[in-house]
């Protein structure tokens, strides 16, 4: 998914140039190592570079850079193994350094979307940075810290681009978050908070500005535990109340306990069809070699493909030939 790794570059990125009155045009490339969703980093890297009269494109090992900047998002992900054609290599991203930042000048730009033929409709970015939670599997408190204000939907929303993707971690835990959900009712924009909101704290108030919002595809939230389903199901009835008819989308963190897990998500599928899980095996992001449980890669196979959840139960799923997954829940079966 596009995430806040992708803004992470080390201030240094200006060293190559050294001042505003250097006069060679230099050739930039761009490489994202380990993703194709839209990088937000390179974008707004490109877009700075273009604002110099450099030449930027996505690189190709048959040309020759003056610099070339790689990104990555995962500490899980195997690194560009290969020769750099470039003078100069700049990484960037929380799978190469979580400490590592854009500098201001670069990180306010508005991004290069035409790097990836983007929708002239559609933009991307963050309201807010951090998170005051302190979920194991998350690295965002070490990487942003405690939540902050970070750019107004407006900065975002710009020449006539009213299809807005937001990638705010726990905007709702935010004062300055929840003005911007009003003002993005009063501007009448589409959006999608795509990393999820915090259901523990969706108000009543809350709820009604919710429904209010025009959403892209869905309203998404975090189902990590046993205990959060209580609260999703108390925020979406909430919701309703105001009049919301549409989806709702539920991540689902995989831990080391296959009934838990499974009855975690399948208690969306009892709920029906606008309630929908999306399964995430667990990643030790300091163990690159961890191996995931084929028990969890199933229970993704089924529940994140949508057409498959909703036409039969897990237990009849068949990922693989001679195998049906309502062996999982024979106690002989091997989950671990």
């Amino acid at each position: 998914m596009l995430t806040g790794d992708n803004e992470k570059f080390s201030s240094e990125i200006y060293d190559s140039r050294q001042t505003q009155k250097r006069q060679k045009t230099m050739n930039i490339g761009l490489l994202a190592v380990d993703s194709r969703y839209p990088n937000l980093a390179l974008m707004k890297i490109s877009s700075y570079h273009k604002a110099q009269g450099d030449r930027v494109e996505w690189y190709n090992p048959l040309n020759r850079y003056d610099k070339v900047y790689l990104a990555k998002v995962f500490t899980f992900t195997p690194d560009y193994a290969y020769f750099l054609n470039a003078d100069e290599a700049e990484r960037g991203g929380t799978g190469y350094d979580i400490g590592k930042v854009l500098p201001p000048e670069i990180d306010r730009a508005v991004p290069d979307y035409s790097l990836y033929e983007i929708d002239k409709r559609v933009a991307y970015g963050f309201l807010t940075r951090g998170c005051p939670n302190r979920c194991k599997w998350c690295v965002v408190p070490q990487k942003e810290g405690r939540i902050t204000p970070y750019m107004d939907i407006a900065e975002i929303a710009v020449d006539g681009r009213n299809r807005i993707t937001l990638m705010d971690n726990n905007v709702l835990a935010s004062n300055y978050g929840l003005e911007q959900i009003e003002k993005i009712i009063r501007m009448g924009l589409r959006v999608d908070f795509n990393q999820g909101l915090d259901a523990r704290l969706v108000t009543d108030e809350i709820a009604r500005r919710l429904a209010q919002v025009k959403w892209l595809k869905y309203i998404r939230f975090g189902c990590d535990t046993q205990a959060q389903i209580a609260e999703c199901e108390r925020a979406t009835t909430l919701i309703d109340k105001y009049g919301y008819k549409g989806e709702y989308f539920f991540y689902c963190i995989l831990l080391d306990d296959f009934e838990e897990s499974f009855s975690r998500v399948n208690h969306w599928k009892r709920k029906g069809k606008r309630f929908l899980p999306y399964c995430q095996p667990y990643r030790d992001l300091h163990n690159p070699h961890q191996s995931i449980p084929q028990w969890q890669k199933d229970l993704a196979g089924w529940a994140d493909k949508k057409w498959i959840f909703l036409s039969c139960e897990f237990e009849d799923f068949t990922p693989r030939k001679g195998f049906k997954c309502g062996a999982y829940f024979n106690s002989k079966t091997e989950t671990a």
